[in-house]
């Protein structure tokens, strides 16, 4: 096991010292790049100590400290992905094992054709076609935003549901009202692609799982489908795919950014958009380096839960040797 995770954590290493390259060039070669104008083995090592002091230096369209913008805008989107992951989990997994548990049946053939359907449809259509009709015509979803600008929450996380939940306003009530609500057509939009795939995921490794010899057996001790499914399939089955729905997390990183855009979230993914749109360099590159770590540690701690609850896991570096 330690052998294992040290040799994942090496790799995290090198990937984000390759992560590091790509953000630096952008800082450096690119026209009216901040670094531009030093020597290379300097700007290099002035740009690495900057980061490892949590600096990302100044954006040369508005002239704020980037790490300030960073500390509003990364936990939007944030909120935005762990609240569709959730929403991905908790309905991929349990239609997933339906599908598994009824092959080649009726509810199988109906939940792999909502997932493919959900998996082909383009992502910004989708979003506007839930604005269009549960904001526009039926009038119940807001548009756009986190909350009501009528109403002021005080940050403390970043995340609006848990500011608003600790807000000491008299309309504590109705500010979490409206946070929900504005979180439901972006959370929705974002979830439905990680949802198709959790429940393609999940299927063949249940299926695969239920074709054991200990399930047949377990079935004929007299075990219901139920404590066969609880003790037995997702104990085997979800070791195998938490490293695959970790690569989901990094996939709805840049689906949320079309997301973003769409219903002028105020997350990272937009940020970024627009300065793409306005060539801030610095505001690109420290994007780069926020979301490619992000996607290396989830994948890295992915990778370790699933080795502590898969034991055969531990026993790859083997393969190397």
């Amino acid at each position: 096991m330690i052998i294992y995770i040290l040799r994942r954590l090496l790799l995290a290493l090198i990937t984000l010292l390759i992560l590091t390259f790509v953000s630096f060039s952008i800082s450096y070669y690119t026209p009216n790049a901040p670094l531009a104008g030093a020597r290379l083995f300097d700007a290099y090592v002035f740009y690495m100590e900057s980061l490892l002091q949590g600096e990302f230096g100044t954006s040369v369209i508005n002239g704020q400290i980037i790490g300030e913008q960073l500390k509003i805008v990364f936990p939007a989107t944030l909120e935005l992905c762990i609240f569709a992951f959730v929403i991905a989990l908790g309905l991929g997994i349990p239609l997933g094992i339906l599908a598994a548990m009824s092959k080649e049946k009726w509810p199988d053939y109906i939940i792999t054709s909502f997932s493919l359907f959900g998996f082909s449809i383009p992502i910004f259509w989708l979003a506007l076609l839930l604005m269009l009709f549960f904001s526009l015509t039926l009038g119940w979803l807001p548009v756009s935003g986190r909350y009501d600008l009528l109403y002021q929450i005080k940050p403390i996380t970043g995340v609006a549901l848990i500011d608003a939940w600790f807000s000491d306003s008299h309309y504590r009530e109705e500010i979490i009202v409206s946070v929900l609500k504005h979180l439901i057509l972006p959370v929705l939009t974002l979830a439905v692609a990680p949802t198709t795939e959790v429940i393609r995921l999940t299927r063949q490794s249940v299926i695969q799982i239920i074709g054991q010899n200990y399930i047949k057996a377990a079935a004929t001790r007299g075990l219901s489908r139920f404590t066969i499914i609880r003790r037995h399939v997702l104990h085997n089955a979800l070791p195998m795919i938490i490293p695959k729905l970790s690569l989901q997390f990094s996939t709805m990183l840049a689906l949320a950014m079309i997301t973003e855009s769409v219903f002028n979230w105020p997350g990272l993914g937009r940020w970024l958009i627009l300065a793409i749109r306005q060539q801030d360099f610095a505001v690109i590159s420290a994007g780069i380096i926020v979301m490619g770590s992000l996607s290396i540690a989830v994948n890295l701690i992915a990778d370790i839960f699933s080795a502590m609850t898969n034991p055969f896991k531990n026993k790859e570096w083997y393969a190397f040797r």
